[in-house]
């Protein structure tokens, strides 16, 4: 009898009959093998007493798991990515690491899930169609780091339990119908890197009780209901890098003492209330600013089977995009769009070298827009639009030569639109719509001075193109013509002037039609003789 089983990266297709005879087997490795297939529910509840490691993961496995299993010896279970439906079995396990994410799972997660799983290090069950409320038993699995509920449909208030837990260092209940108050104990221990509570309906302010969380590298408390000022205390956390808080009823000033956040990398304020001028230290943001990697930034806390994934969705080019693990670190974005700001751009913002990402978007900004906006090198997606901007749009920002995307629109802007190299591509006119006072391709206003509305060539150059554009069609158009003429007489009037070329040609059109009678024939024959011999 097998004891192990491994397979891999292939195509199985059903679960095989010789697999299900395997009752001795305590080491199963299924993953990604292409297996269409219903599980076979005997065989698992019989090999579920002994076995030691079960990955199923990346299938189409469907079915429903026993309602109840015992596996004192199953220390890894990974059932990711497949068909899997129905409630979540009560396992009692000594498992230290569970991953059920991507499925069909519902209804809810069983009460006593903390003295089933005792020895669990990393639960994910993300991404089914969980309901009910968090159970508190969670809070006692005592060596528990990493906790993923996140896009089920999980309602309720947060537990407010986790002092019980030793070392609990990623958080994620993002996209559920979580209520309430975000809890005080949830940094109790200190060690939570990651907290991903978006897309809920949390409200209140941001708890003081954070300020614990002082090696905290990743916080998104986007798209819920937290109101008040942001806690200047942020701005101590030295280890973040990823904040987000798009999306709430935040009002108040932003706090100078954010750009003490050396490592930060996406900042994203963006759709709350935030009022006053934009802070001019934001070139303190180190990161942005050398684009270097902080020395700091770091994911040793991951376990060996990990299955959690790091993810922020981040609006780039007037797009919503989710980023996750191995792009998300290479992303550089500021987001203070859909504000009460005042004032003007600061010119230091020009300093953020590194910056890829910048959206001032749908404030009150006035003044103009800085001269050496240029100066932002690496800047992919620039939106500036519905604000009070005016004067006029600064030469230098034909040097950005990664920029993909613009959007000036609805300001006050006036005088001729610059051009030249990346601008030449982005000729939308859209991207300046709103301006009454600005002139110049790619809009059909006329600059002064211009007899075209591209307004980036001198009137005697367009004239001379378009002279030299028809010459082409003529000369095009002569050449086809000539071309048919040669070769049409070349052919025929040799053939009509030159009698012995005209027999001989006839001639072996008249042998090749009499060779491919004869050809279709023999076939013919050959196939009627096929289909008689059979019958005979």
């Amino acid at each position: 009898m097998l004891k192990e089983i491994h397979i891999e990266n292939c195509l199985v297709g059903q679960f095989p009959a010789w697999l299900q005879s395997q009752i001795e087997v305590n080491y199963v490795v299924l993953r990604n093998a292409r297996i269409f297939d219903t599980i076979p529910k005997a065989w698992f509840s019989r090999i579920s007493s002994q076995i030691t490691q079960l990955d199923l993961s990346n299938n189409k496995i469907k079915g429903r798991l026993p309602r109840t299993m015992v596996s004192q010896n199953l220390f890894s279970i990974d059932l990711s990515s497949n068909l899997f439906e129905g409630p979540i079995p009560f396992w009692s396990t000594n498992a230290s690491f569970v991953c059920l994410q991507d499925n069909l799972f519902s209804g809810p997660i069983p009460e006593n899930i903390g003295e089933l799983m005792p020895g669990l290090q990393e639960l994910v069950i993300s991404m089914n169609h969980l309901q009910g409320s968090i159970p508190s038993s969670l809070c006692k699995i005592q060596y528990l780091e990493i906790l993923s509920l996140e896009s089920n449909k999980l309602s309720g208030e947060l537990p407010d339990c986790w002092n019980q837990t030793q070392g609990l260092h990623a958080l994620d209940v993002a996209n559920n119908s979580i209520s309430g108050r975000i809890p005080r104990s949830i940094c109790y221990s200190g060690g939570l890197y990651m907290l991903f509570l978006s897309q809920n309906n949390l409200h209140g302010k941001i708890p003081t009780s954070l300020q614990n969380c002082s090696r905290l590298r990743s916080l998104d408390l986007g798209g819920n209901k937290l109101s008040g000022n942001l806690p200047s205390f942020i701005g101590e956390i030295e280890e973040l890098y990823v904040l987000l808080l798009g999306s709430n009823s935040l009002t108040g000033r932003i706090p100078h003492k954010l750009c003490h956040l050396r490592c930060v990398h996406i900042l994203d304020l963006s759709s709350n209330s935030f009022s006053g001028g934009i802070p001019k230290c934001f070139n303190n943001l180190t990161m942005l600013v050398i684009g270097d990697r902080c020395s700091m930034y770091r994911r040793d806390f991951y376990l060996p089977f990990s299955k959690f994934h790091e993810h922020a969705t981040i609006t780039t080019k007037g797009t919503k995009l989710d980023y996750g693990t191995g792009i998300l670190e290479f992303v550089n974005n500021i987001d203070l769009s859909g504000n009460n700001l005042t004032g003007r751009i600061p010119e230091e913002i020009t300093k953020i070298a590194a910056l890829g990402i910048l959206n001032l978007s749908m404030n009150h900004l006035n003044g103009s827009i800085p001269d050496k906006i240029g100066n932002l090198r690496w800047l992919e997606s620039l939106d500036l639009s519905h604000n009070q901007l005016s004067g006029q749009i600064p030469p230098s920002l034909s040097n950005l030569t990664f920029l993909s995307y613009l959007n000036l629109s609805y300001n006050n802007l006036t005088g001729k639109i610059p051009s030249g190299n990346q601008l030449e591509t982005l000729n939308d006119p859209f991207i300046y719509e709103g301006n009454p006072l600005l002139c110049g391709f790619p809009l059909p206003v006329k600059c002064p001075g211009d007899s075209t509305s591209t307004g980036s060539l001198p009137p005697n150059k367009n004239h001379d193109d378009d002279d030299n554009r028809d010459y082409d069609k003529i000369w095009l158009a002569v050449s086809i013509i000539a071309g048919f003429l040669l070769g049409f007489w070349g052919v025929c009037g040799s053939l009509a002037f030159k009698k012995s070329w005209r027999h001989a040609f006839f001639g072996y059109v008249n042998q090749m039609n009499e060779k491919i009678l004869l050809w279709i024939a023999l076939k013919l024959a050959r196939y009627k003789r096929r289909f008689e011999e059979p019958n005979n």
